[in-house]
């Protein structure tokens, strides 16, 4: 407890009862938290303080947790870790970590990003080169009791990226892997060693994969993100599975080249064909770079 915290004034800040002279002129009248005098913005300002006292308010710690996606054996497939440390020892979760004082979020995620797949974050909209993967902000999980350990806010960030290598556990983590998305979202609870009862993901993670899992199923109907899961030259057989396995449906061949290849600004033919996929040779293409599909690739009805 502060010293002033039985005071009914504080320093430099009008008290409940003369409050009334301060009114006037007044830019914000707000009740600081756990004080009884009125906090009055403006009255700092003209004293030429900090606007706020950084004390009066409870600190909280903020992290990054990534929704990493690829294809793997025409499945889509998430990263996960098993924590090490309590909370949650044992369980799996979302790969993250939290935000260190001198770093912007996208930075923050673009570090853990390379620490738990070894990938490089590109520009949304561009075409990943090389190691690099399309990595966006997904959304802000906030819940009071997400945390046990204390208040903690969580940006998620989500990453594609074409098939990847087995991962490596580091950090608070013992052991990481690739996992179906199918399996970690199943109302059994998810993943677990044999010798143990299913359990859902750690904290609110299954919450936020459902979440980025959706926003990759949404994006794909209208925007090229779907060449994020292919390497940088790839079939419309390839990308046809990309959106088979995002989607969870099955797709006729024939209507999805026409769709794809007719699309302005989706495809650019590379020049060349590859027979990786058995058979006759079939033609190379590469991502066009267009922001948005027109018309869109509309999600089939399940």
């Amino acid at each position: 407890m502060r010293p002033d915290s039985h005071s009914d004034s504080h320093p430099g800040r009008p008290s409940a009862d003369d409050s009334d002279e301060h009114q006037e002129g007044s830019a914000t009248a707000d009740r600081a938290p756990g004080r009884g005098t009125v906090y009055r913005q403006a009255d700092d300002y003209d004293r030429g303080m900090s606007p706020y006292d950084p004390s009066a308010f409870p600190p909280f710690a903020v992290t990054v947790d990534l929704v990493v996606l690829t294809v793997r054996r025409h499945a889509l497939c998430a990263l996960v870790v098993r924590r090490g440390e309590q909370p949650y020892q044992g369980r799996w979760a979302l790969p993250g970590g939290f935000v260190r004082v001198d770093e912007d979020l996208g930075v923050a995620a673009a570090r853990e990003l390379v620490e738990e797949t070894g990938l490089c974050a590109h520009e949304p909209g561009t075409p990943s080169i090389g190691n690099g993967a399309h990595l966006e902000q997904l959304g802000t999980y906030g819940d009071p009791k997400r945390d046990p350990r204390m208040r903690v806010v969580s940006v998620a960030h989500l990453a594609l990226a074409p098939d990847l290598p087995a991962p490596r556990a580091g950090g608070d983590a013992n052991s990481a892997r690739w996992a179906p998305v199918e399996a970690l979202l199943s109302k059994d609870g998810g993943l677990d060693r044999e010798d143990e009862q299913p359990a859902p993901l750690a904290f609110d993670h299954a919450q936020i994969l459902a979440d980025g899992v959706e926003r990759a199923r949404s994006k794909i109907e209208y925007s090229s993100l779907a060449t994020a899961f292919c390497p940088p030259e790839f079939t419309v057989g390839e990308l046809r599975r990309v959106y088979e396995a995002v989607w969870g449906v099955v797709l006729d061949p024939r209507n999805f080249h026409r769709k794809v290849t007719g699309t302005p600004g989706f495809l650019v033919p590379s020049g060349g064909t590859t027979t990786r996929q058995g058979g006759r040779p079939a033609q190379l293409f590469r991502a066009g770079g267009a922001p948005l599909l027109n018309p869109p690739m509309l999600r089939p009805e399940v």
